[in-house]
């Protein structure tokens, strides 16, 4: 446990602060400001400074909504901080963050498994030192807060970011949520990263499983299950950032709950560092929720119910809640509270002593060799072992010939998580070093053995024309590794073009996605033809081993009877393909175990282990209760006598 606080030095200090501080002042420090804004080319704009002149909050993702390479965020960041100190009247310096889920997302930084992979280690200690990196290669370019983890429960699988979370268990979430915030908060948080908890709160059983849907659970199970993970970590490790969720819980958005944001947080808790909002889910109050008549009051709304900072830019705080106090909507008090808790987090990360960074080292701070060994542990440690039909795994790396066969064979981009830099910002090219199950593979067989590699069809498509190919390369082959599965990104963030350095923003249409925020489904088969494609693999009667490469599980009971082997690999990060083939040939004896129920079937759904019996008790016409696959279930290579 490393509980960490504000000192009452500290609120003192934001107290007197915000006494000297003028109305312009004290709003711009609710806000934020993306680089898009300010920066071209790396440097600061004319019209960037004129956003600047009253201060700001926060900068968004100065490296992971860019182009920048570490070494220009840190210049980039030292501008910004350098023009807040000599050009405001307070020098007060700007609070950066960054997303991090499976590692700092930006150029360059370490990729680690994504969180559902992370979760099936059920290794806490594992994930703080993931999170250790995380925070030395985010301080190295500026950066102060983390909009990460989540501690939503995975309860309905069809929602697309059941991969990032910690699974279906409370407890197993809030141990690795808590071994997170260690790892990235640091036990001096003036060298750490402000952890920022979310989706505050039960976003992982929105209706339907469509992402921003409403939320309809009681009280008690809201309190005793999807609360629990967020009031054990803020109690035990003293998490200072917390973000609501997008949805309504029994019809009040989360982002205007007073209930949520203040009485239980805080006043029930003692919570005391800030609400920052999920991205633009303010104005969605009037857009989505219409519960409030425009912007202005949606701002109203959301400041009133407790939420301090809006992300990612000011489109209902700023000049609209200034207008809103000048005619009586709020009271400037409630303005203050939030610039002080904001401000009081400044002094406690030590921004205001320790404004600027060195100069970036990239070979030093980012993707050493210490870095990817790590990843690699990482991955290993991932991988769930669900079937070992006769002992086929461990594979000889002797073979005469073997088969690698699927869309996720070759592919560097399905390996990552939906808030990894590449898949998020969707760039053309890997912005680490990524490893595809294709070369781990190829680089661990013998030099005389035959690698036959045929893709089979795309991921989401229904081009069946490289079927008849994949069947023949495993009839030639000893054995057949099939890689199939998702792949996942973020729909709704445009390509970055060669030309254009920034992140617009902007919905730009799925390349070939079947996971991540936004890509919910009303099946958890595999996507496209791969079914298709499986089933004529295994037909040539080739011992086949399955890997399936995913965010989300999937309901395969054709598969647990068919496949000779399967093992489940998640969205394994950088360093997946070696570490699949590390499984595979037995350099490491597989012992991940599932962090979440699998269903037979996607009508089964929820299907979590601790629902209640009389759930459980009861069957469908078509299919009884049980899962596919039990929550902690895992196989490995090891065998056991018992001797009384």
């Amino acid at each position: 446990m490393s509980h960490i606080r504000i000192s009452p030095e500290d609120w003192e200090k934001a107290k007197a602060i915000v006494a000297s501080m003028t109305l312009q002042e004290k709003v711009a420090q609710l806000g934020s400001v993306g680089p898009k804004e300010l920066l071209e080319n790396g440097k600061l704009t004319e019209d960037g400074k004129e956003l600047l002149k009253h201060g700001i909050g926060q900068i968004t993702r100065l490296a992971g909504a860019s182009d920048l390479s570490p070494a220009e965020a840190a210049k980039a960041a030292n501008e910004i901080q350098d023009y807040l100190f000599h050009h405001t009247r307070l020098k007060i310096p700007a609070l950066l963050h960054e997303e991090c889920l499976s590692g700092y997302m930006a150029k360059e930084g370490t990729t680690f498994p994504q969180s559902i992979g992370m979760a099936s280690s059920f290794e806490p200690e594992l994930q703080e030192q993931t999170t250790v990196v995380t925070r030395r290669q985010m301080r190295a370019v500026g950066a102060h807060l983390g909009l990460s983890p989540v501690l939503d429960l995975a309860r309905d699988l069809r929602w697309g970011r059941v991969e990032e979370t910690f699974g279906e268990d409370p407890y197993l979430v809030s141990s690795m949520a808590a071994a997170y915030v260690r790892g990235l908060q640091g036990s001096d948080l003036k060298q750490g990263i402000v952890a920022t908890l979310k989706h505050f709160a039960g976003h992982g059983v929105c209706e339907g499983g469509r992402n921003h849907a409403p939320v309809s659970l009681g009280e008690k199970e809201m309190r005793e299950e999807h609360l629990l993970p967020f009031e054990a970590v803020i109690k035990e490790e003293g998490a200072l950032s917390v973000m609501n969720a997008y949805h309504d819980w029994d019809g009040e958005p989360c982002a205007s709950s007073r209930r949520l944001l203040t009485t239980i947080l805080r006043e029930e808790w003692g919570f005391e560092g800030i609400v920052v909002s999920d991205y633009w889910s303010i104005p969605m109050l009037n857009t989505d929720h219409r519960i409030s008549p425009d912007e202005k009051h949606s701002g109203v709304l959301a400041l009133q119910a407790g939420l301090d900072i809006e992300l990612p830019e000011v489109q209902c705080y700023g000049e609209h809640l200034m207008e809103a106090i000048q005619e009586g909507l709020i009271t400037e008090n409630v303005v203050d509270v939030s610039a002080q808790r904001h401000i009081a987090l400044k002094l406690a990360l030590g921004i205001f002593e320790q404004r600027f960074v060195q100069p970036v080292n990239e070979k030093l701070q980012f993707e050493t060799d210490e870095h990817r060994q790590l990843a690699r542990k990482a991955a290993q440690h991932s991988m769930v072992l669900l079937k070992n039909e006769g002992s086929l795994l461990p594979l000889s790396k002797e073979s005469a010939s073997i088969a690698i066969i699927g869309p996720n064979a070759a592919s560097t981009r399905s390996l990552l998580g939906d808030y990894a830099y590449s898949a998020h910002v969707n760039r053309k090219e890997d912005a680490v070093r990524v490893i595809s199950v294709l070369e781990g593979i190829s680089s661990r067989v013998a030099p005389q053995t035959n690698v036959i590699h045929e893709e089979g069809c795309s991921i989401v498509g229904m081009d069946r024309s490289g079927i008849p190919a994949a069947v023949e390369a495993a009839r030639q082959a000893e054995v057949a590794v099939l890689v199939v599965g998702g792949r996942s990104g973020l729909a709704g963030v445009n390509v970055l073009s060669d030309e254009e350095r920034y992140v617009d923003f902007a919905i730009d249409e799925e390349i070939g996605e079947s996971d991540g925020e936004f890509h919910d489904r009303i099946s958890l088969g595999l996507p496209g033809v791969q079914q298709e494609l499986v089933e004529a693999v295994i037909a040539t009667g080739t011992p086949t081993v399955v890997v399936l490469v995913n965010g989300r599980p999937l309901a395969l009971p054709w598969l647990k009877e068919h496949a000779t082997a399967i093992v489940e690999a998640w969205l394994p990060g950088e360093e997946g393909g070696n570490a699949v083939a590390d499984v595979l040939f037995g350099d490491h004896n597989p012992s991940g175990r599932l962090p979440v129920s699998i269903p037979k079937d996607v009508g089964q759904t929820p299907v979590h282990y601790n629902r209640r019996y009389i759930s459980q008790n009861r069957h469908y016409l078509e299919v009884d209760s049980k899962p596919l696959y039990p929550f902690g279930f895992g196989l490995s290579y090891t065998t056991f006598d018992w001797k009384i």
